[in-house]
């Protein structure tokens, strides 16, 4: 049975897997690239950067497996950002992204932020989560952050 449910703190090696292995998929680049590239140090302190930050960590798992991720995080008070949203192939296209990104959206809402606002790295690799976030009500913006993504989306809620 799939479920979506909030991470717990020995999931966060599975977690990084997924991670690992999407980014592989889509920029076929190895591991330690990956690495250097994103530090996941954010899953290292789950606590400090999601829950006791007014925000959420949430898994899909399948047979007790993780295969996916998504999270919420506090930018300020008015604004929060839609991160870690990773799906391993399996489990894209069934409507699960949808469920569970709605899922943090409500959150969002319950925790009185006023809009919701994300990045990604590559509109032509990664057009399956863009057109997914633009279902949800996402349109694009201008940069908000200094990572090295280069799309930017906000919803207001």
């Amino acid at each position: 049975m799939i479920e979506i449910k909030p991470i717990e703190l020995d999931q966060v090696e599975e977690v990084q897997q997924v991670i690992v292995a999407v980014c592989h998929e889509i920029w076929q680049l190895p591991e330690e690239v990956i690495r250097r590239y994103d530090a996941m140090s954010d899953l290292d302190n789950l606590r400090s950067h999601y829950f006791d930050n007014n925000g959420t960590f949430l898994v899909l798992i399948d047979e007790g497996r993780v295969v996916g991720s998504g999270a919420i995080r506090r930018l300020n008070n008015d604004i929060c950002e839609l991160k870690r949203m990773w799906f391993l192939k399996a489990y894209r296209g069934r409507g699960l992204g949808t469920k569970m990104a709605q899922m943090l959206l409500d959150f969002a809402t319950k925790k009185g932020y006023k809009k919701v606002r994300l990045d990604t790295t590559d509109e032509q690799k990664q057009a399956q989560a863009i057109q997914l976030y633009q279902r949800l009500g996402f349109y694009f913006i201008e940069r908000y952050n200094d990572s090295s993504c280069t799309r930017f989306m906000e919803k207001i809620l």
